[in-house]
């Protein structure tokens, strides 16, 4: 039992001086944990800093989800003639240079109506309500699109939004913009440490939403756009898309000297 006890403080001592050896220490205890510790901070010299900047870009191009909705006596009747309402006024689209693949349909849906003051709440007629998204639409052109949409049978404007077509390249100049400015901090935080800035060692994203390259004009009820249509120009339907702030934020990991 005796020597079985010592065998058991005997290997950790040579692999201690084994360790020793290799790190071409002389046996000193205190200046082999100095020289270990030196070499496990120099691991760790880095500064870690965060990077944000945006860019502010003007929508260039709208979008807009118009609903056709009609009312008639009997079921049939009522599709036959949201189905003309809404062919009508994509036709009219077309004829303003909308592009078929930038106009879709979607949201079909019918529904009885009821005489909710009688006792048997009889079914006195039907509605039917179609939406209709255009996309793609420059902004120049956003105004006379909604004005000329209406008056073809669009009575319902649920939305308007605005996007910019550069998005993409607007938000690389944020990105470059935010690694320059956690390179500014950096070189001010390594100064100030009295060390000296080098190079970069990792870059993380962060952020990126691609919605935000839209900007929502919100909705705009019947009435609105009725008075648009009614107007003398199809400008009188003011459309201000405002501005969109492309914003980038980073992570960087930078060596320090």
């Amino acid at each position: 039992m005796e020597r079985k006890g010592t065998n058991r403080f005997f290997i950790p001592a040579v692999l201690t001086a084994a360790a020793m050896a290799a790190a071409g220490l002389s046996g000193c205890g205190a200046q082999g944990g100095q020289t270990l510790q030196i070499q496990g901070e120099e691991s760790q010299d880095q500064i870690v800093v965060t990077g944000q900047d945006k860019v502010t870009a003007v929508p260039d191009m709208a979008e807009m989800v118009f609903a056709v909705r009609t009312q008639a006596s009997t079921a049939q009747e009522c599709q036959q003639k949201n189905g003309e309402d809404l062919n009508a006024a994509i036709e009219v689209l077309k004829g303003l240079g909308i592009e078929e693949s930038s106009m879709q349909t979607s949201s079909y849906g019918m529904d009885p109506i009821y005489d909710w003051n009688s006792s048997t709440q009889e079914i006195t007629g039907y509605e039917m309500r179609t939406s209709l998204t255009v996309s793609d639409v420059p902004i120049g052109q956003a105004g006379e699109v909604i004005s000329q949409a209406v008056a073809a049978g669009v009575n319902s404007l649920d939305s308007v939004s605005y996007f910019c077509s550069s998005y993409d390249e607007n938000y690389q100049e944020a990105l470059t913009r935010a690694v320059e400015m956690a390179r500014t901090k950096a070189q001010a935080l390594a100064e100030a440490g009295g060390r000296t800035l080098g190079n970069v060692v990792n870059i993380e994203e962060y952020g990126y939403n691609p919605s935000q390259r839209y900007a929502s004009g919100g909705s705009r009820n019947l009435a609105v756009a009725e008075t648009a249509a009614a107007g003398s120009s199809a400008a009188d339907m003011g459309v201000m898309p405002g501005e969109v702030d492309v914003e980038a934020q980073v992570t960087v990991t930078f060596s320090m000297e």
